[in-house]
This record gives C-alpha cells, sequence and structure tokens, in this order.
C-alpha cells in the first residue's frame, strides 16, 4: 500500500479503496491519504509556500496532478487556468478569500482543502505573518497563470 502523507488537517480521513484509471493504475495497490500535523515552517516566500503546502494535491506547476490528487474524491482544479476562468483577470480577492476559508467553493466539497489562512496565522507567535504568507501565495498562484 502506497501512503501520500499530507500536511494537518488536509483531508479529514480520506480514504480512497481501488482506484482504476487504466490498465497501469489497475495493479497499483490503493491509496490513502495520511493526516499528520501541520508542521511549522520559517517560509514567507509564495513559491516556497506552494511547494510546501498545495503542490502535493495542485501539482507542482498547478495543474491538479500533485501526487495526491488521485486520492480526492473532487479533483483539484488546474490553478494555472484561474485567469483563463474569469475572462483574462486573476480575482485576487477570489483567490484569497479561497485560502483563507472566507468562500465556498463546490469544487472543494466537503473543505477537503484545509484553511491555509487560518493555519498560517497560528504558526508562530506573530499571526500578521500568517497574512504575508496567504498574500504571498496569492501572488504566487498569480504568476502561475498561463500566458
Amino acid at each position: 500500500m502506497r501512503r501520500i502523507i499530507i500536511p494537518g488537517s488536509l483531508l479529514l480521513g480520506l480514504l480512497v479503496a481501488g482506484l482504476t484509471c487504466g490498465a497501469a493504475r489497475a495493479q497499483e495497490p490503493p491509496k490513502t491519504v495520511k493526516k499528520v500535523p501541520v508542521h511549522s515552517t520559517q517560509a514567507i516566500s509564495g513559491k516556497d509556500l506552494y511547494r510546501e503546502f498545495c503542490a502535493v494535491c495542485h501539482g507542482a506547476v498547478g495543474k491538479g496532478d500533485g501526487p495526491a490528487a488521485s486520492a480526492l474524491k473532487t479533483p483539484p482544479p488546474d490553478l494555472a487556468q484561474i485567469s483563463a476562468r474569469n475572462g483574462g483577470k486573476f480575482p485576487e480577492t477570489k483567490v484569497q478569500h479561497i485560502i483563507n476559508g472566507e468562500a465556498d467553493v463546490t469544487a472543494h466539497g466537503s473543505k477537503d482543502m484545509p484553511v491555509w489562512g487560518n493555519i498560517f496565522r497560528h504558526m508562530g507567535s506573530n499571526s500578521d505573518i500568517g497574512a504575508v504568507r496567504v498574500y504571498n501565495l496569492v501572488k504566487y498562484i498569480e504568476e502561475m497563470q498561463a500566458k
């Protein structure tokens, strides 16, 4: 059995049995997503935060193809297409609200995506750093947009 470890409160007891996506996948053992505590980080750059907390589901370049993506009930969206899905304009405030857990996102179904804003605010003694982390993460996702 292959395990994919995802930072804290990311997926509440998600267990996927028997994923079959073609012949190659049919022989793979079922994937499970193990809930582990969120580790504190010193990172504040959007790129570092994305790699540490988002890429496991959304993939290295935001295509929704991270190592845990196939174990999710709802596939993660392609983050590089956010602007394209919004008439060519990146909805910075909306993305910030999603990361902060202030917006309901149908694709997230049962809130599988953690409320990173809240988690970032509780890392360390300075909650203002959490807001900086969210802002930097939003700006990095904006940089990822397909041209």
